[in-house]
């Protein structure tokens, strides 16, 4: 497998970045393998490419050098690797890809790995062979539910964050009928279910819920179904992500659904979603994100930064994945070594700020990260003053009412 850099330089999966600083560091000898392994697992050729991919490879490479940079001669970590590989969204290739990162390409910790039910293979592999797995594009409540163990920590966003900003103050806003469309697998179902929930909660009603074939690129039944519903809906909500997600809006667009009364809410919107789209095709869309590359200062600079790099600006996924590998990699520096369960210890319980996360707690009972999370509404072209600001926030949900409380049934 070949990577191809933003900047034009073809490197392999297992591309070392080579710490090369010297000197007495405060973990010396504590390192399995003489380097430390950071590994990409995620979609690079599918749906999910755009939202993540290649480019997540580019943001992890940020966090290792600015690692590298901080601590110089005091690094624990003096050599760093980075590689990856591509799971298709399938978890029997997550599962095998997992095995063979952990096991030959020796990787200390696993990064990303979207689509929920990939994810839930490789926590498997990670509680199986002791090995830190951080899961930033998987929806599903279930990796600090059912599927949480010690090894695995969910990272980002989560459908109970999205559902509890999209779906209970577009509910309360008026639009109080919904018809729900959700792709037919682990991160859909769990999506229609917290949606759903929370819609009731904020007093409206799902008209009706539909599942999807995954991935999909005709939705042409169930679009032209929408205003034929009793009672009509007064909003679509969309759950479908990436590429399916982008196919939709077309779609839905095409039908002219927002003139026959249907409104659009989604689920789970991605900047490379709206740049592929152009911001009229979802002016006016509101939805939940865990981050964005205008927010403010210090999410300004880093995103520069990346687009420097890729001449890009970054999704929100992307951000998240260098703060999962900083993180991590601050972690093995506080352990003094990459010894997986005493990273995790350190992981556990862990406050702090960084370009991506505000107001940060790694929740200890289950692995869960607790940040700010932000309503966001599209803006109109003629809005759009700056390249690729395409979104205004409308409102910051707090750390603290963000993410669902912990599940009695995840057990570390």
């Amino acid at each position: 497998m070949r990577i191809t850099g933003w900047s034009g330089v073809l490197a392999a999966a297992g591309l070392l970045l080579a710490g090369c600083a010297g000197g007495p560091g405060g973990g010396g000898g504590k390192i399995s393998d003489g380097e430390v392994v950071l590994a990409v697992l995620n979609d690079q050729s599918g749906v999910y490419a755009d939202t993540s991919g290649r480019s997540t490879i580019e943001a992890v490479k940020m966090a290792v050098a600015e690692y590298q940079a901080k601590y110089g001669d005091k690094a624990v970590a003096k050599k760093i690797g980075v590689k990856a590989a591509d799971h298709q969204n399938k978890p029997e290739i997550a599962n095998s890809k997992a095995q063979e990162l952990y096991d030959r390409q020796k990787a200390d910790v696993i990064l990303d790995v979207p689509t929920s039910s990939a994810a839930f293979a490789v926590a498997t592999i990670a509680k199986n062979k002791k090995k830190v797995f951080i899961d930033v594009g998987a929806a599903s409540t279930e990796l600090e539910g059912k599927q949480c163990n010690k090894y695995t920590f969910h990272y980002g966003y989560n459908s109970y964050m999205l559902a509890h900003g999209t779906g209970t103050e577009v509910t309360k806003d008026g639009a109080k009928s919904w018809y729900i469309v959700y792709p037919d697998y682990a991160f859909g179902q769990d999506m229609q279910k917290t949606f759903a929930a929370a819609i009731k909660a904020a007093g409206g009603s799902v008209v009706k819920s539909d599942p999807t074939p995954f991935p999909n690129d005709n939705f042409s039944t169930f679009l032209l179904k929408a205003p034929g519903l009793n009672p009509r809906p007064q909003v679509l909500g969309t759950m479908q992500a990436g590429g399916d997600l982008v196919n939709l809006v077309k779609q839905y667009n095409e039908y002219k659904l927002r003139d026959k009364g249907v409104g659009l809410a989604v689920g789970l919107l991605a900047l490379s979603d709206i740049h592929s789209l152009g911001p009229d095709a979802l002016a006016g869309s509101r939805y939940t994100d865990m981050w964005y590359w205008n927010l403010d200062d210090k999410s300004r600079a880093w995103a520069d930064k990346f687009q420097a790099r890729t001449g890009k600006r970054p999704t929100a996924n992307m951000a998240a994945n260098y703060s999962a590998a900083l993180q991590y990699l601050e972690a093995v520096q506080r352990a003094g070594t990459d010894k997986s369960a005493d990273v995790v210890k350190q992981l556990e319980g862990h406050k702090f700020e960084d370009a991506f996360a505000r107001d940060a707690t790694i929740r200890a009972q289950d692995h869960l990260l607790l940040h700010d999370a932000y309503l966001s509404q599209v803006k109109p072209s003629s809005e759009v003053k700056t390249p690729w600001d395409y979104v205004k926030v409308l409102k910051t949900i707090p750390a603290s009412e963000a993410f669902q409380q912990p599940d009695p049934s995840c057990h570390l």
